[in-house]
């Protein structure tokens, strides 16, 4: 059976989801990476035990309480990302540059009682935004004597009895889908010619998840912290793919190139909660835990497509060119829940060393409640079987040069969310994984502080450029490999009053 045997099925079998909400929409959506202050950041994010810094609020509220006094922070952030691709034996890599807001918050810390030790301390306040996930990237494939075609998928759909105005019906209008009636059914001149054309797919995908939360942290005789937070994730995300197909070895009669494009958006605003406890059973020790329920997000996208084709005929050359409606769905999705268990050592003023583990079970990821009414019972199941639960880890360390000089470093670790088999075959991303590594320095002076950070992330994975056709008539495509690299630099500018 092939890969995505059961996942194309189903797009088969069900035309009305013109652009399928499936499997990877929902680990697109689920799978998240804190970008917060530069101080987080620089120590890999390992706040859960810590506290006394905003991106606490998307990790563990409980953070919040440790604040001794009210804070105001903005974190601006420089990004560029690098994809490195190989296809058919072709390597290829394009980039992308961004510059954003990584954070920005403001905490109000109100003591109970100027002499009160014992109790509630102190309840602090928190309203303010951390970015929790960055879609922005460029990339590019190509392959040359390619043994398959995209076209393939769309005959294939069309031999099924499938006929979309998105896919079929361009290329049949752009002379890209033939009939032929003896056979009675569907082909395409590059299947007839057994391919060796070139192909690029080029990917474009923009926006990015960022949270605005709302916590509250309390401080029990400086021993137990204690928060919750209340997240509203606003979520775009945007993605326009082209596939290119040319002869050019001049071996396929009639047919010289065609160009498909594809384009969806995605926007949408989902709410969770976070709960969380600190405690201190000495003072040089800090234990954390903290649980994140599902985000509940509702969904619209956004879908159309472009074909055009350029064909010669004996009696000359034709060049074509069609577009596809414009489609709209909207749908709900439930993100998994989170638990992160933390601990950190604190070494006087000399520095701290910490460490969180967090456990995410992507297959719990639901999609629900189409614009159609339609039930996702399908697709639930296959991300059930896809997706299995993954641990994260983070480590961070902090070392104090002077006493308003801090150095900083951390790494972080983002294991495969794929379970090693589903629908009858190994899958190609079980094995991938995600490595952060960070480093920075901090200045504080009285109410004032600054902090540089540098993060360099790794992907390495796969995917193929369309979707595997049912019918065994067609070759299976290749799978290209990707690796994917951020350079993030963050700067906080904060003060203390």
């Amino acid at each position: 059976m092939k890969r995505y045997f059961f996942l194309i099925t189903i797009a088969l079998f069900m035309p009305f989801l013109i652009q399928a909400q499936d499997l990877a929409d929902a680990l697109r959506y689920s799978s998240i990476t804190v970008s917060g202050t530069a101080r987080s950041g620089a120590m890999g994010n390992a706040f859960g035990a810590l506290g006394g810094d905003f991106t606490s609020a998307s990790i563990n509220p409980a953070g919040i309480g440790l604040y001794r006094s009210s804070e105001l922070t903005i974190t601006p952030i420089s990004g560029s990302s690098r994809v490195e691709s190989i296809y058919y034996g072709t390597g290829r890599e394009d980039s992308d540059y961004k510059f954003s807001l990584s954070n920005m918050s403001y905490v109000y810390s109100l003591p109970i009682s100027a002499k009160n030790e014992a109790g509630i301390v102190s309840v602090n306040l928190g309203m303010g935004y951390n970015r929790v996930k960055d879609f922005n990237s460029n990339s590019i494939i190509q392959g040359f004597d390619v043994n398959g075609s995209y076209m393939d998928y769309f005959a294939d759909r069309a031999n099924n009895g499938i006929w979309s105005d998105f896919y079929e019906e361009l290329a049949w209008k752009t002379d890209m889908l033939l009939y032929d009636e003896n056979n009675n059914e569907y082909y395409t001149d590059l299947q007839d010619a057994n391919y060796g054309q070139s192909q690029r797919k080029t990917y474009s995908k923009n926006g990015s998840i960022d949270e605005y939360s709302f916590v509250m942290g309390l401080n029990f005789n400086h021993k137990l912290y204690m928060g919750m937070a209340w997240g509203i994730n606003d979520l775009y995300y945007s993605e326009g793919t082209s596939i290119y197909e040319n002869d050019d070895n001049n071996n396929i009669p009639y047919f010289n190139n065609y160009q498909f494009n594809s384009y969806f958006s995605t926007y949408g605003i989902g709410h969770n909660f976070k709960f969380g406890a600190i405690y201190k059973p000495v003072n040089e020790v800090r234990l954390g835990v903290s649980v994140h329920t599902p985000t509940y997000y509702r969904l619209y996208d956004d879908f159309n497509t472009m074909m055009s084709s350029y064909i010669t005929y004996n009696d000359g050359s034709e060049r074509y060119e069609e577009r596809s409606p414009y489609n709209e769905y909207n749908y709900r999705l439930q993100t998994p829940m989170r638990t992160t268990f933390s601990g950190a050592v604190v070494i006087g003023k000399k520095g701290l060393i910490s460490a969180d583990y967090e456990l995410v079970n992507y297959g719990m990821a639901k999609l629900r409640n189409g614009s159609d009414g339609y039930s996702f019972y399908d697709e639930n199941a296959e991300i059930s079987e896809a997706y299995k639960t993954s641990g994260n880890v983070r480590i961070g360390g902090e070392l104090m040069a002077t006493s308003k000089v801090s150095i900083r470093g951390g790494f972080e670790y983002h294991g495969s969310a794929y379970n090693e088999t589903a629908f009858g075959t190994n899958q190609l991303n079980a094995d991938s994984k995600m490595m952060v590594y960070s480093g920075g320095i901090g200045y504080r002076s009285g109410s004032f502080f600054a902090d540089l950070t540098y993060r360099y992330s790794n992907l390495e994975d796969y995917d193929y450029p369309y979707p595997t056709p049912v019918s065994t008539v067609y070759p299976e495509p290749e799978a290209a490999s990707f690796k994917s690299i951020r350079n993030d630099i963050l700067f906080t500018l904060g003060f203390k009053f």
